[in-house]
């Protein structure tokens, strides 16, 4: 059987590996199985500024109606907004067709469940069964029983809403946001601006040929030269479906995930409100989050790269707080998934109760150095069996010493092979290291 879902939903360039004719067929098949224990099923739609979101929205609300449900089109709206909407209205699904920080010429389906998280490997795998068997047993209702769609533009008032009641007052901070030409174009002044603080917006025009480029989460340059000749207090940068944030402070210096992680864990903990004294992190977050754990009385759960498996753990412990160094951050208490913009707001809250400017916050945790190379590859099938290639990673995990690390993993979203060290070593020499590595890879996977 052939496969279909990554870490992250279903991805690839759209109109060549997403075709319309994929999504049409994934609606059918998603409207009949997740809408088959309801009269009559409501199914929400959001999408990000990609130019082809509107094709595959046309093609999945006609394959979810062609089975018999209901569709709400949300529009350009957060894929956070999605999980907490399907929820909150008691949708039998939500699907945000969006590759979040990936190219302009990718896109994706993120499915929800009717509890707004993502789905269960279970339902992904009947999902796949169902497209690759070849026969289309779903139902096809007529006359009228067949589906309606409506567009639903109030929806995300709900989600404003929610987020303000999550937070405390900004008032007088000074903000410059990225929007990154994306989903948060639609909601981020308005949120920030209502909650007191004086904001700048940056990419913060909706549009599918810009967006992720050169901006947001994934190269916050422009954010942290403004921050440098703006005078502000902090810089946020989402991605193009506003699930992920990467903070600047106010000199101009970078803020992960895993950092964001820090500062709200030890807040957390320091107010009694992290369960269990217990943080979910991947096996990417640096070693310095660990240390900085152990000073303060947390434990550190590792899981493997993507938030729904921090998700998945976080579940299945009880706890309530969790997320990865890309800066997919999960409060549990609030989202059932990653959210940019509540995380900002949690971060800024801290800030603000604090009185400590963001840099002191975050030199909490001392870093260990990390590098990551992301090694393009034709076929992600295989490495792990290469001999030529386990022998090079052998040979470099020897010279990195006993606190050191090597991960090396396909990525679940792009043709690439990602690796990652991490040792008390020269970054230098870590680079020189994780470079031989990806030759190997490169010439072995291509």
């Amino acid at each position: 059987m052939g496969k279909l879902f990554g870490t992250d939903g279903i991805r690839g360039v759209a109109n060549r590996d997403l075709t319309p004719e994929m999504a049409f067929k994934i609606g059918r098949i998603t409207a009949s199985l997740l809408g088959r224990e309801r009269d009559n099923p409501v199914f929400l739609i959001g999408r990000d500024t990609r130019l082809s979101g509107s094709m595959l929205e046309g093609s999945l609300t006609a394959g979810i109606t062609s089975a018999g449900g209901a569709v709400r089109l949300l529009g350009v709206v957060s894929t956070p907004a999605v999980a907490f909407l399907t929820r909150d209205l008691n949708a039998a699904a939500g699907v945000v067709i969006s590759a979040s920080h990936n190219p302009i010429e990718d896109n994706g389906l993120k499915i929800f469940d009717s509890r707004g998280y993502k789905l269960p490997d279970s339902i992904e795998n009947k999902i796949e069964e169902y497209y690759f068997d070849g026969s289309d047993q779903m139902p096809r209702p007529e006359g009228t029983t067949l589906g309606q769609a409506f567009s639903d533009g109030d929806a995300l008032a709900r989600y404003l809403n929610h987020l303000k009641n999550s937070a405390n007052p900004l008032q007088g901070m000074r903000l410059v946001i990225d929007c990154a030409h994306g989903a948060a174009c639609r909601v981020a002044g308005e949120l920030f601006e209502s909650l007191g603080a004086e904001v700048k917006l940056i990419h913060n025009e909706p549009d599918g040929k810009l967006i992720n480029v050169n901006c947001g989460a994934t190269d916050t340059g422009d954010l942290r030269d403004l921050i440098v000749r703006g005078n502000a207090d902090v810089g946020l940068a989402f991605d193009g479906d506003a699930d992920r944030l990467i903070a600047v402070d106010e000199n101009g210096a970078e803020v992960d995930g895993d950092a964001v992680m820090a500062i709200c864990a030890v807040d957390m903990a320091g107010s009694n409100l992290l369960k269990q004294n217990t943080l979910v992190a991947t096996v990417m977050s640096n070693g310095g989050l660990d240390i900085l754990a152990e000073k303060n009385g947390i434990k550190v759960l590792r899981t493997s790269v993507g938030d729904r498996y921090v998700l998945e753990k976080m579940v299945e412990g009880g706890y309530n707080l969790g997320g990865e160094q890309s800066g997919h951050i999960i409060f549990s208490d609030h989202a059932t998934t990653g959210d940019g913009l509540l995380t900002a707001l949690q971060l800024l809250s801290i800030i603000a109760k604090r009185q400590k400017p963001l840099s002191q916050l975050a030199a909490q945790m001392e870093r260990l150095p990390q590098v990551l190379v992301n090694q393009k590859v034709v076929t992600k099938e295989g490495w792990a069996e290469n001999a030529r290639i386990a022998s090079a990673i052998k040979e470099v995990e020897n010279k990195l010493g006993q606190h050191g690390r090597l991960l090396v993993r396909p990525s679940g979203t792009e043709p690439k092979i990602r690796i990652m060290l991490e040792a008390p070593l020269e970054e230098d020499k870590l680079r020189e290291y994780a470079d031989t590595v990806a030759e190997v890879i490169a010439s072995e996977q291509s």
